[in-house]
């Protein structure tokens, strides 16, 4: 098997920087490009938009801005070190966003960070799985799952 493109989803929590991390050093060795994605999660949007009274436009659109000025310092903060093709902010909800995006760009390994900006044991998860748990039942390809605290060195 040849991993010449990885997707990491990104939701900019410590998790998905530490998933980002495990990213680089698959990508350096397997000489592969990273293609880091950002959902706004278009449930969460909806509800903002219902509370403040705004078209769901707006709201799409302001979170949409927040995510692509928050990928600009999540990679300053992180680096590119090169490997990094390209960045994805998409709209949806999050687990079948990056399944498309997934099958749409034919990548080779979903990389991603265990738990996210939600931590763990929400009812929800407890229920219906988390992101990572649909992404792997929807997917053909590998899907590594990085655990935080993880040793990097371990790789």
């Amino acid at each position: 098997m040849e991993i010449s493109l990885i997707l990491v989803p990104v939701d900019f929590s410590d998790c998905a920087a530490n998933a980002f991390s495990y990213g680089k050093k698959i990508a350096s060795s397997w000489k592969a490009e990273l293609l880091l994605i950002h959902v706004v999660n278009s449930t969460k949007a909806s509800l903002v938009a219902d509370y403040t009274k705004e078209p769901i436009e707006d709201v799409k659109k302001r979170f949409t801005n927040q995510a692509k000025q928050t990928f600009r310092h999540f990679l300053d903060d992180l680096g590119r070190d090169g490997l990094v093709k390209d960045t994805i902010v998409s709209y949806g909800s999050p687990f079948q966003e990056i399944a498309i995006k997934a099958r749409e760009l034919q990548t080779d390994l979903i990389l991603m960070g265990g738990y996210g900006s939600r931590g763990k044991g929400q009812i929800d998860e407890i229920f219906f799985g988390g992101t990572v748990d649909k992404v792997v039942r929807l997917l053909p390809c590998p899907v590594l799952c990085v655990p935080m605290g993880w040793p990097i060195e371990n790789i």
